[in-house]
């Protein structure tokens, strides 16, 4: 499979193109056809498609990493443009989700899960597809499935939470997956938010596609977070492993990335707006 993607949706901006918000999405161009992973906050998917040459009415499918409204926000503007599409995701993505921030000295609590009723986005042409397993959507096209939790260094951000029949848990994002596009310079694989873990995301790869190149692992690797520990320990597992390129995104934040960066030099790069890579 050759691909060309490009990122529509992330923090900050490239070269002056697009505009930036907190969210993330990908265009996924193949010769199979085309592709959107996530759908940002909203408000700058249908825009910075129109800036950066991107026609959202050609995608074949959507996929969603998981239920939370920076990755998920975007998807009526891209329904209205595209009408029916099949919009995979997994089966927890409309869970009631919330995040806990301390402001002030006082816990603040912010829904954060998506914006919009099923019922709704089906009104627009979304046809949800959900699966909890890995599974192939076409030849070389693949998805993550749930992700197993073995890592002892990838904990659960402490700040975020879902809510069912009235009761609060600290949220497992049981929903968290990611895209494999399996080329033949290795495979690539694009992350949403990373809340299984970047490392257990790479080791369930690996397993379940029974190879371990990578030409590149890119998206949001959900480093901000950590501690200072437990950051290394990723980058460590890091450097075992067979990448030739690592691209980071949104919820990785500056001083993570700035450590990767120093560890993997020419092989790292920032994925803002209007970055491409192309296999």
């Amino acid at each position: 499979m050759n691909a060309r993607i490009t990122i529509l949706c992330e923090n900050l901006v490239g070269r002056l193109v697009g505009s930036g918000e907190h969210g993330f999405s990908a265009f996924i161009e193949t010769e199979r056809g085309n592709y959107l992973f996530d759908t940002g906050s909203g408000r700058s998917i249908v825009p910075n498609s129109l800036t950066l040459s991107k026609d959202l009415k050609s995608i074949k499918k959507i996929f969603l990493s998981h239920g939370h409204y920076d990755h998920t926000g975007g998807l009526p503007e891209v329904l209205k443009l595209k009408g029916k599409v099949d919009v995979h995701a997994h089966p927890h993505v409309f869970l009631d989700r919330i995040a806990i921030l301390k402001e002030e000295g006082r816990d603040i609590k912010r829904f954060i899960g998506i914006r919009y009723k099923k019922r709704y986005l089906e009104s627009l042409g979304a046809n949800f597809v959900f699966n909890t397993n890995f599974m192939e959507l076409e030849k070389g096209l693949f998805l993550t499935g749930e992700v197993p939790r073995q890592t002892s260094f990838e904990k659960p951000d402490p700040r975020l939470f879902s809510e069912t029949d009235g009761k609060t848990t600290h949220d497992l994002f049981l929903d968290d997956q990611s895209l494999i596009l399996d080329t033949d310079k290795g495979m690539v694989l694009i992350l949403g938010c990373a809340h299984a873990g970047m490392i257990n995301i790479i080791h369930h790869t690996v397993n379940k596609m029974g190879k371990g190149r990578f030409h590149a692992v890119l998206g949001g690797t959900h480093l901000d977070f950590l501690t200072p520990e437990q950051l290394e320990e990723s980058i460590r597992s890091l450097k075992k492993m067979e990448i030739e390129k690592i691209g980071v995104s949104h919820c990785t934040g500056m001083k993570a990335a700035f450590r990767l960066h120093q560890e993997f030099g020419d092989r790292f790069f920032y994925g803002c707006v209007g970055s491409v890579l192309e296999v």
